[in-house]
């Protein structure tokens, strides 16, 4: 069976991590010696008085104003590479609103998103060689959820494991958690680096 492979956008292939410690630290939420890691900086500004608000605020700056200054992860690019030269499909799932509803500037995180994925060349040939309409955000879990259905994903790879929690995740489709932690479910398979993914599916 050809293999189709889902991945998700936000924290799996954008690291934002630099810009979120950036953000954090400067709004007084975490001190220099905090770990630039987003479960860690969420957590910590979790603990905060209105710290659940603050969190969505900081998301939609990151998401949105701040998306100029997210990178990569390191070896999505060889693994981009590989699925092309596999002939694999891939697309991106996101679950992505169009709006934030914290972001005063009402910036179109849609948007946003797709003019960083074209400034670092995720269109272009010697790029990523994605297309743009294999890229799909999605405004619920749900939806993405049924938008995995709909493409026939075989595996699907994420770095929330609410998503494969959710009833409606459809049981054939093979689960990747990217994460520094391993999974509680028995049926997921963790991987903490890119390259460790690419060995998962490319390695002889």
């Amino acid at each position: 069976m050809s293999r189709i492979i889902g991945i998700d956008f936000d924290n799996t292939i954008v690291n934002y991590e630099n810009t979120l410690y950036d953000r954090a630290l400067q709004s007084g939420f975490i001190t220099p010696e905090t770990e630039k890691d987003k479960q860690n900086i969420r957590n910590k500004i979790r603990e905060l008085p209105d710290g659940e608000l603050e969190w969505q605020k900081l998301q939609a700056f990151i998401y949105g104003q701040g998306m100029k200054d997210a990178m990569l992860f390191e070896g999505i690019k060889p693994f981009f590479d590989a699925c092309r030269n596999a002939k694999i499909c891939v697309s991106i799932v996101s679950h992505k609103t169009q709006f934030a509803s914290m972001d005063e500037n009402e910036i179109n995180l849609r948007v946003t998103a797709m003019h960083w994925m074209k400034n670092n060349r995720f269109f272009d040939e010697n790029g990523l060689g994605l297309t743009p309409d294999r890229v799909f955000f999605e405004s619920t879990r749900r939806e993405k959820i049924e938008r995995i259905k709909q493409l026939g994903c075989t595996h699907f790879i994420d770095d929330l494991e609410e998503t494969f929690l959710e009833d409606s995740f459809p049981v054939h489709v093979e689960r990747i958690l990217f994460a520094k932690k391993k999974s509680v479910l028995n049926d997921v398979k963790a991987f903490r680096e890119w390259k460790d993914i690419y060995g998962y599916f490319f390695a002889k």
